[in-house]
């Protein structure tokens, strides 16, 4: 599986570039999965930036405003209760799955028990696009700080990349170099601070950054 790991979504031409790029087809001609899940964990989220999300709204929206052949939602809370016969094929058709931020701890608690995360190695040709812990989740570690579902048992996520991810820098009082800095050194893994205008491209070959803005790379 190929991932862009974004901190605020397809926020400028060299993002939607890159998003291209992994597709191997412009965005019109690619099926795309909405999961919203890792909202519900999070206190400052809830139904209104949920609904944004999925009906492609500012400020939430500019994954699910794109102009996709088509676009379906996947809640991953669901999913266990419906048997994946039904589920399965959904994931199989889709070209990308465009992951919501939210608390990254309880979106990798859903990943794997929804049964999403033994899928994900046979997604070869598929792209995931993260938003914040929709990127997180995907890294060995999110860091304490970023845990705030009360029942997460740790900050570990699905270690699909081997770095970790500090989300929109000098987006928010607490998310500055100096606490991206403090971040990293508890991690033990190399990271990368990106602002809502950076992403990391990963593929077979690698990790990339695609910025127009601000990124730093922590080495571990």
């Amino acid at each position: 599986m190929k991932l862009l790991l974004t901190s605020g979504g397809v926020t400028n031409p060299s993002i939607h570039a890159a998003l291209v790029a992994l597709l191997g087809k412009p965005v019109t001609e690619a099926r795309a999965l909405c999961i919203p899940t890792a909202q519900w964990g999070h206190p400052v989220c809830g139904p209104v930036s949920a609904r944004g999300f999925v009906c492609g709204l500012p400020p939430w929206g500019s994954l699910t405003s794109l102009p996709w052949a088509s676009l379906g939602l996947l809640e991953l809370t669901a999913l266990p209760t419906i048997g994946r016969e039904r589920w399965v094929p959904w994931v199989r058709e889709a070209d990308v799955l465009l992951v919501d931020g939210g608390d990254a701890a309880y979106l990798c608690h859903w990943v794997r028990a929804s049964g999403l995360a033994d899928l994900l190695p046979e997604l070869s040709r598929a792209v995931w696009v993260g938003v914040s812990a929709g990127s997180m989740v995907m890294t060995p570690r999110f860091g304490a700080d970023f845990v705030r579902w009360p029942a997460a048992p740790d900050d570990r996520g699905l270690g699909l990349v081997d770095v970790s991810v500090f989300p929109h820098l000098d987006g928010f009082p607490d998310n500055t170099l100096a606490d991206a800095e403090r971040w990293a050194a508890d991690l033990g893994v190399p990271a990368y601070a990106l602002d809502d205008q950076s992403a990391l491209a990963v593929t077979e070959r690698g990790v990339e950054v695609v910025s127009e803005g601000r990124w730093q790379h922590f080495p571990a």
